[in-house]
């Protein structure tokens, strides 16, 4: 077999096999649902195919009643407005619930957590040339489902636009989980080395106690929640304040209560699938680096991470963190959304962090590198 068929044969059995926009298997089987759109378009038939969002504005996306399940939304927007994508809140609520079961600005949901735009592909996040955000987690409701965008920025966005594909449901099948997402951020985590770090020489840091992390004690956590669900991945965004990398930091996730994380990795590249410290960009189906600019304080990396091989199934509650750096010696600034798939009702939201506090920036944390980033 010559090495392109060989490609093309992988490539045509890896879309077989891989859940969502990837799957082939349905498509000659006819489905008992109603193809529906909602979008921006002009109702006048004109080509004004977008609306206005002023500073302070909520404008509502979606409004439609169920058995449905939106199967795919894509946003776009022009402004001058910097770090809009921190600025704009997505949420969603499911069956008139007073508590959204989505929260998180708008570039983050999308896997742009450091507010500027970077092309990518993947099974559940696209973002296309150009400033096109897409997501295709599927998101059941029973009776409505209301997407809204709020702008906590200080100007208008004169052109927002989006189109979300959705299908008419007979009934939801019984058991069926919602979506939710979540933003989170730490900026900084609260590290507690403030020596060298250059070269990686850690050899006074293994002087000291806090070296063995055992408990999971100061770990950055993506998502903590009750109830009976599976999370099925999460994007980080990770804004340096210190030389080296944060890399080193294991994840561990604990299910239902147990004592111990049922789930303990071996550090951040490995969890998004690389190796041996990242030395340059990858965007496929399940895992991606998506940004990188090396180790100086300052440097910026964005990953996400789906677990569509086996979503992480929970039934009474599930706690997933990772470290920042060895033992959480680090203070870096991170970034998240975490994503996941739960029976209503859900637990309230930690608050959602001002705009202004949202926006990556240098902090002075101590350790080597400060004075360079700081001139």
């Amino acid at each position: 077999m010559s090495k392109a068929r060989f490609i093309l044969v992988a490539l045509v059995l890896m879309a077989r096999s891989l859940p969502g926009q990837y799957s082939t298997g349905t498509l000659t089987t006819l489905g008992d649902y109603e193809s529906r759109r909602t979008s921006s378009y002009d109702r006048t038939g004109g080509n004004g195919d977008y609306r206005h969002l002023k500073a302070g504005e909520t404008l509502e996306l979606y409004n439609e009643a169920g058995p449905a399940e939106i199967r795919h939304i894509w946003i776009t927007m022009a402004t001058g407005e910097a770090y809009h994508l921190k600025k704009v809140v997505l949420r969603m609520y499911w069956d008139d619930e007073s508590e959204p079961s989505v929260e998180t600005p708008v570039g983050d949901f999308f896997g742009l957590g450091l507010g500027t735009y970077t092309v990518f592909h993947s099974a559940l996040v696209a973002v296309a040339p150009d400033k096109a955000l897409n997501a295709y987690f599927p998101m059941p409701f029973a009776r409505r489902g209301r997407l809204t965008v709020t702008n906590e920025g200080n100007q208008e966005i004169t052109d927002f636009y989006w189109n979300i594909d959705w299908v008419k449901l007979p009934a939801l099948p019984e058991g069926t989980a919602y979506f939710h997402a979540q933003y989170r951020q730490a900026a900084p985590c609260r590290g507690w080395y403030k020596g060298n770090f250059y070269s990686n020489d850690f050899s006074e840091a293994r002087r000291d106690s806090r070296w063995l992390n055992t408990s999971g004690a100061g770990n950055y956590v993506f998502l903590e929640v009750a109830g009976n669900g599976q999370f099925v991945g999460l994007t980080l965004s990770v804004f340096q304040n210190q030389w080296g990398g944060w890399n080193e930091g294991d994840e561990m996730i604990w299910i239902d209560g147990e004592p111990e994380p049922r789930i303990h990795g071996t550090g951040g590249e490995d969890y998004f699938n690389g190796a041996w410290g990242f030395s340059t960009l990858y965007a496929f189906p399940l895992t991606g680096l998506t940004e990188f600019h090396q180790w100086e304080p300052g440097s910026r990396f964005s990953h996400y991470r789906f677990h569509l091989e086996a979503p992480v199934r929970f039934r009474k509650s599930i706690k997933v963190t990772i470290e920042d750096g060895h033992a959480n010696l680090r203070s870096d600034n991170f970034f998240s959304v975490a994503y996941w798939y739960q029976k209503e009702p859900h637990g309230k939201f930690p608050a959602l962090p001002p705009a202004a506090e949202r926006i990556p920036k240098f902090v002075a944390v101590g350790g080597p590198g400060q004075d360079k980033a700081m001139k």
